[in-house]
């Protein structure tokens, strides 16, 4: 896998405060959001390059490392572990090499900083250090309220239980990767990572359309005529919905705001969208009559 600049893919400098960085993700996230860009086959993997760069770059304890070690950062308490080890058993001291910050790589070189812990770990060291447990692929299942709310929970790999924290506005078919859950390696220990790929199940009020929702509610005659207020289902509970005189069947009411979480972006949501069904009376002769005489008047 090509080594991935997380500054360039947020387009700040490497002298960035975390300030700048935070303000860079929100405008690089809201980019290459894919409910903006559904036309773009290849805004979701940006998308995701733009939450990976801010999950290291606004660590501040994580930046460290990947200044420091560069792609290889994952692998920092490693390499500090064997330096202790090879500096406390007398062979080799670092101090007059300034650290591991000299040797650190950039996108595209990282031959040096290899050579250089091979030369002094022997070869043996470098392929624990390159080679890695496997990654695991699991599917969580999730229904479209659990999907709605951050909540935490725990799943079962191989025996053993992950707990996670799922944010709110996840996506049918969303993956994400939890580093350092996957398959133990013998040559190594430095293991896989683990992907989740969600699946929403289907509800049987809404249907969701990226962060809207829709609802069909079915209402009496007399309201479509006269007008009033409706309630209608929202995910926190029924909410009021003005119906004004002489709507039509089957017309589109929106609420705002009352939709589906957007994804890591606290306090925004999309539209709920109502369609409107009308139940017809059954009527007496009483009341065929007045309503012929209505068509009768000509009302229409």
């Amino acid at each position: 896998m090509a080594f991935i600049d997380y500054y360039k893919v947020l387009g700040v400098e490497r002298n960035a405060t975390q300030e700048e960085i935070r303000k860079a993700y929100r405008r690089m996230a809201k980019k290459y959001h894919p409910d903006i860009n559904k036309n773009d086959p290849t805004a979701k993997e940006r998308f995701q390059e733009v939450n990976e760069a801010n999950e290291v770059l606004g660590n501040p304890e994580k930046r460290k490392k990947y200044d420091e070690y560069g792609e290889n950062w994952q692998h920092a308490d490693e390499f500090e572990a064997q330096r202790r080890q090879y500096n406390n058993n007398g062979h080799y001291d670092f101090g007059g090499y300034g650290g591991f910050g000299d040797f650190s790589s950039s996108a595209g070189n990282n031959s040096g900083f290899s050579d250089f812990f091979e030369q002094l770990f022997g070869s043996q060291f470098n392929r624990r250090r390159a080679t890695k447990g496997d990654d695991i692929n699991a599917t969580l299942t999730l229904t479209l309220h659990e999907a709605a709310t951050t909540h935490k929970q725990t799943v079962n790999i191989n025996g053993n239980n992950i707990r996670i924290t799922i944010p709110a506005g996840i996506a049918d078919g969303q993956k994400i990767r939890v580093r350092g859950h996957g398959a133990s390696s013998p040559q190594t220990t430095s293991r896989g990572d683990l992907y989740i790929t969600f699946r929403i199940e289907p509800d049987n009020i809404f249907t969701r359309d990226g962060n809207n929702l829709h609802a069909t509610v079915t209402t009496d005659l007399y309201t479509m005529l006269l007008g009033g207020e409706l309630l209608v289902p929202t995910l926190t509970g029924n909410a009021k919905l003005n119906v004004k005189p002489g709507t039509q069947p089957d017309s589109k009411l929106r609420l705002r705001g009352k939709g589906f979480p957007i994804y890591k972006r606290d306090g925004e949501f999309g539209d709920l969208i109502i369609t409107l069904k009308v139940k017809l009376p059954l009527l007496d002769e009483r009341q065929k009559n007045m309503v012929e005489k209505i068509r009768e008047a000509g009302i229409n």
